[in-house]
């Protein structure tokens, strides 16, 4: 149980954010559920029943230094600690190599790699102060393996992975401890406008035969926050039905 811990989650305005906001939640810990725009969140948040008063909606760029540093500033003024981070932001500009403009692999690499980078960078100071920490990043099987056109935001994955393996090995002394979730194919929105045939033929080469779910994302972050994960840093987790073994 994660009782009077506190928790920042970027990207949770939706899927995979929103699914491990409410779980951290539902295990006890005060979560501060970040992301561009907080309607989306406000909305969700305030239909989560008993577990309501315990989320808190917060609006964060994590491609700008000064909004994550107001972010982590605010959070620990208002709640007096930070105790885990789960940087799971990110967006997708797919497209073939050849084609992909450089645009359009600079913003996904400054969000999905660069704004974890700096919201670590943030929230280590006073998990150093506390000498304790859980820092989770939510990197892809696409980072793993690759994917065709997806060469920015499997490069991003990717970098997000040894970003992990270099946090958990730098502040393991200090008491943080630094994993990686890396999911293969969930049902999201962004999933959810996929051709039919296209979900069908990835079904079949998953060895489980389905998409993942966002509370089987959630269940495993929330096992990583939790006292039963003590020994564990450094690890990526791939939580992908056996898609990348």
């Amino acid at each position: 149980m994660l009782n009077q811990q506190v928790a920042i989650v970027t990207g949770a305005s939706q899927g995979i954010g929103r699914a491990i906001a409410l779980e951290l939640a539902r295990q006890g810990a005060t979560v501060v559920a970040a992301a561009r725009g907080v309607d989306k969140i406000r909305a969700w948040s305030n239909d989560a029943g008993a577990l309501t008063p315990r989320i808190h909606a917060a609006s964060v760029d994590v491609t700008d230094k000064a909004s994550i540093d107001k972010l982590v500033e605010e959070t620990v003024q208002k709640h007096g600690k930070l105790d885990i981070l789960v940087n799971n932001a990110g967006i997708t500009k797919d497209g073939l190599l050849m084609a992909m403009s450089d645009e359009d692999f600079d913003a996904v690499i400054d969000t999905n790699l660069r704004g974890a980078f700096r919201l670590t960078r943030a929230a280590i100071r006073p998990m150093i102060r506390a000498k304790a920490g859980r820092i989770i990043n939510i990197t892809s099987v696409t980072g793993i393996m690759g994917n065709p056109g997806q060469a920015n935001y499997a490069a991003a994955k990717a970098g997000l992975i040894g970003f992990t393996k270099t946090v958990a090995k730098e502040y393991a002394k200090k008491g943080i401890l630094c994993n990686a979730v890396a999911p293969g194919f969930i049902a999201t929105d962004m999933t959810a406008v996929l051709p039919d045939k296209l979900k069908e033929t990835v079904q079949q080469i998953i060895p489980l035969q389905r998409m993942g779910t966002c509370d089987e994302i959630a269940g495993v972050v929330a096992f990583l926050c939790g006292p039963a994960a003590t020994y564990l840093t450094g690890q990526v987790i791939s939580v992908d039905g056996g898609l990348h073994t």
